[in-house]
């Protein structure tokens, strides 16, 4: 995830202090890893720092100090040249929940076979996509990015299903003579 582009295009909006862009983040992608104040604040001083951001004021409003941002010219024609290039396909064994399989495997610890921990993984995996299907669709009835982010993790639930469902298969089909453990 760039980080930077994303902040650039959350301040392409209309200037905004740290506390804005968070929470237009969240709101943005609202089933993401919510995107911590201190990383907020340190991608906004790189901007700065970069000259694809700039400060417009300092505020008091009767609380804390609030700085507020505004993209410059340069931030934009970043955002631009971002967008233009296709994302790479996330295809590769780095996720966790291959890593993890792949450890539990490799590890073969006979108190926690590999096997519980597909199993523990595809439920958790169901009860995220509960979770989403339980999801108010009121609620962003007129977002269309906060419905496409919500269709992509579905999806992705769905892929990573079917992939646990292939890990147990294969587990309980490996010959007896094959055990877990470092290879």
């Amino acid at each position: 995830m760039s980080l930077v582009e994303l902040h650039l295009a959350l301040l392409s909006q209309g200037p905004a202090h740290g506390y804005d862009l968070k929470r237009a983040y969240d709101a943005w992608f609202p089933d993401a890893k919510p995107l911590p104040f201190g990383q907020v604040y340190a991608t906004l001083g790189r901007l700065v720092r970069d000259g694809l951001a700039e400060v417009v004021e300092t505020r008091s409003e009767g609380g804390p100090e609030r700085t507020v941002y505004t993209v410059t010219d340069a931030g934009r024609q970043r955002v631009r040249e971002w967008l233009a290039e296709p994302a790479p396909p996330a295809v590769s064994g780095t996720e966790d929940l291959v890593r993890k399989a792949v450890v539990a495997l490799r590890t073969g610890d006979p108190e926690r076979p590999a096997s519980a921990f597909v199993a523990d993984q595809r439920v958790a995996h169901l009860r995220r996509m509960r979770s989403l299907a339980d999801h108010d669709p009121g609620a962003d009835a007129d977002d269309l990015g906060s419905r496409l982010a919500r269709r992509y993790a579905a999806l992705h639930l769905d892929a990573d299903l079917r992939w646990l469902d292939e890990a147990a298969t294969a587990l309980e089909s490996r010959p007896r003579h094959e055990p877990e453990g470092p290879r």
